[in-house]
């Protein structure tokens, strides 16, 4: 069924999946019209299964992906793995210093990054852009590897691997949109709430989500063109997503309790992933 997909280059493919990952966080981003407010446990629980799922995309989309295509490139797979890994994770610690940006919940004096005179509710949607940039390369990198799939199966004649690649890539893209609904309402409805009108609240909820289609297609551009870097940005989306979870959902998803909701929905989520990859990938 993936044998049309297969026909188109892998950059425009990661541009598509980017567009759709976007077009998920709009689409969550316009239940401020239906609503003014949103219940902290739910809010909670969504944070909860929005890192359930970058969790297990980590693991079953890059980093499993990453080692496996080492090991074929015949190198020490524990090189990229631990090296891209870790230099994802440093490389969102340095944005994060240095990107005015301020999480939901806090004061403005709570912001992080450099100082600015930027509005709250620019800092407030730094964050979340802050995070879809690594969710955005993910799907990048992951459909950038077609291009090593589509040329080893055209060595050994036969597309199993591509398909499977391409399965995992739609996989991956498919969980990082559905995470991205409950992420675009967690935008808006909170800036509606502080006095934002529902209009204005919607545009600044989808435009955290812009970044996704770009640093998808930078992504996939980067891979294609150097396939030996490939296992290493695997490793490294993989530890930059691992990054936004640690530092940034699971916090803000343990705010005035309920830790138990968001627990069940990082499970949740974690559950929805890793079905989604075996199922396709």
């Amino acid at each position: 069924m993936f044998d049309s997909l297969l026909s188109i280059n892998p950059v425009l493919l990661a541009l598509f999946a980017g567009l759709f990952t976007w077009g998920l966080t709009a689409l969550g981003a316009a239940l401020v019209f239906f609503f003014k407010s949103i219940n902290q446990k739910i809010l909670n629980a969504m944070l909860g299964f929005a890192s359930g799922i970058m969790i297990a995309a980590s693991f079953w989309s890059l980093l499993n992906p990453a080692i496996a295509m080492a090991e074929e490139m015949g190198a020490n797979p524990l090189i990229p793995a631990v090296f891209g890994f870790l230099g994802g994770g440093l490389f969102l610690y340095l944005v994060d210093r240095l990107l005015p940006h301020l999480h939901m919940g806090l004061d403005r004096s709570k912001a992080e990054g450099i100082k600015t005179s930027w509005q709250r509710s620019i800092l407030l949607v730094m964050a979340i852009t802050l995070h879809n940039i690594p969710e955005g390369l993910a799907v990048g990198v992951a459909f950038g590897a077609l291009g090593t799939a589509l040329t080893a199966a055209g060595a050994s004649g036969g597309a199993a691997a591509a398909a499977a690649s391409l399965g995992g890539a739609i996989a991956l893209a498919l969980g990082i949109g559905i995470q991205n609904f409950p992420e675009g309402a967690a935008v808006s409805i909170p800036l509606r709430r502080e006095g934002m009108s529902r209009r204005k609240s919607f545009w600044y909820g989808q435009a955290s989500g812009i970044v996704e289609p770009l640093s998808a297609v930078l992504g996939a551009a980067l891979v294609v063109f150097i396939h030996p870097v490939l296992p290493y940005a695997l490793a490294f989306a993989a530890g930059a997503m691992i990054y936004v979870v640690v530092e940034e959902l699971i916090p803000e998803a343990q705010q005035n309790g309920s830790s138990d909701l968001s627990s069940l929905g990082a499970m949740a989520g974690f559950a929805v992933m890793m079905l989604l990859d075996v199922a396709l990938g």
